[in-house]
């Protein structure tokens, strides 16, 4: 059973800093592509940044230059580092996994969310 554990949310000032984590166990993790997702009351879940099995990354127009994704195969993590946040940050992320080496919809494995609070 693929689990997704997100940790690393909480409440920041405008222009500061949070790192977002996400732990996979139950799937052979250097072989999965995962990304990041985020929601805001009445709004559809928008997508903020993938990583492929190979590294390769891609980001949503919104959060370019500022955001960072990354993954740690040895350890079964992937991460979100996002600098400058904005108010319009806010939201609950998701850490999203396709079994598949190469980004595509639709997902297949969803964690709980961790909520991001940015405070102007």
């Amino acid at each position: 059973q693929v689990q997704l554990v997100e940790s690393g949310g909480g409440l920041v000032e405008a222009g500061g800093s949070l790192r977002l984590s996400c732990v996979a166990s139950g799937t052979r993790f250097s072989l999965n592509s995962m990304g990041w997702f985020r929601q805001t009351p009445g709004k559809q879940r928008e997508l903020v940044a993938t990583i492929n099995g190979s590294g390769r990354t891609n980001y949503g127009d919104s959060v370019k230059g500022r955001f960072t994704i990354s993954r740690d195969n040895a350890k079964n993590t992937m991460y979100l580092q996002m600098n400058r946040l904005k108010p319009e940050d806010t939201g609950v992320y998701y850490c999203a996994l396709d079994r598949s080496t190469v980004w595509s919809l639709p997902v297949d494995y969803w964690g709980q969310g961790t909520q991001v609070t940015v405070s102007s």
